[in-house]
């Protein structure tokens, strides 16, 4: 009876793409908790989120190597693994390269507001950003990098007097789940913090209301703690709510 040949040095290293695929993963995964739950210092966490990022892709590349080498036959497991390692390291590089990308794609500012030339100033918040490494003032360098970028960003104008657009600003906010730490309807200033899901990074924001004509101006401001790059969080963040507030529905 003829007997399929196996490669027993193929199936032992598709085992090992799936001890890399694995433990990377694991390790990407982990690496945001550290951070936020434990207090990891963000590059250190950044540097545990990288490395494991490298083992995945480890993984994956030993196991396209040896997914047909070690094809079933008396000997499955070796296949399996070899596949298994694909599918999972393909997951846990999967936010890694994604975030490449982004930071690719987008200039590298974290700072976004709807009037560069006279930014909303962060007021309540000032004292919550204590320690943070990104400085409270905006760059003005910012200003000519998002104008090229995000031209689509600028102030909203509701056809109602500021303190009923102070209302539609304050439903806005709730509905899109902002952390609001300052509501003064009298300055026509709110602000709020958006907290990341992942490793806990923090923005903050603040909506300016302004008096225009006989109706009102919104501006909007929105800027990272940490990180010369957002990639992209605080730009979508301005959009949702600006696109969220011009909405018929509020």
């Amino acid at each position: 009876m003829f007997v399929r040949p196996t490669n027993p040095i193929s199936h032992r290293l598709a085992r090992i793409a799936f001890i890399l695929a694995t433990v990377g993963s694991l390790i990407v995964a982990v690496s945001g908790p550290l951070h936020r739950y434990l207090g990891l210092d963000i590059e250190a966490a950044i540097a545990v989120f990288r490395y494991g990022f490298y083992l995945t892709v480890a993984g994956v590349a030993l196991g396209l190597a040896t997914i047909l080498p070690a094809r079933p036959g008396d000997r499955r497991r070796g296949s399996v693994a070899a596949f298994l390692a694909i599918v999972i390291g393909g997951a846990g590089a999967w936010v890694p390269l994604h975030w490449f990308l982004q930071a690719q794609q987008r200039p590298a500012i974290n700072d976004i507001t709807t009037d560069t030339a006279n930014p909303p100033p962060l007021v309540a918040t000032v004292q919550l950003r204590r320690g943070a490494p990104n400085p409270l003032a905006y760059p003005k360098e910012n200003a000519a990098l998002q104008r090229a970028a995000f031209p689509d960003i600028e102030p909203v104008m509701l056809a109602v007097p500021p303190a009923e657009a102070f209302k539609r600003v304050e439903r806005v906010a709730t509905a899109l789940n902002w952390e609001i730490v300052a509501r003064v309807p009298a300055e026509g200033r709110l602000e709020a913090i958006v907290t990341s899901p992942w490793f806990g990074f923090r923005d903050d924001i603040v909506v300016r209301i302004r008096p225009q004509g006989t109706g009102s101006r919104i501006d909007i401001r929105s800027k990272s703690r940490i990180g010369d790059a957002d990639l992209g969080g605080n730009v979508d963040r301005v959009r949702a709510f600006l696109a969220l507030l011009k909405s018929e529905g509020y």
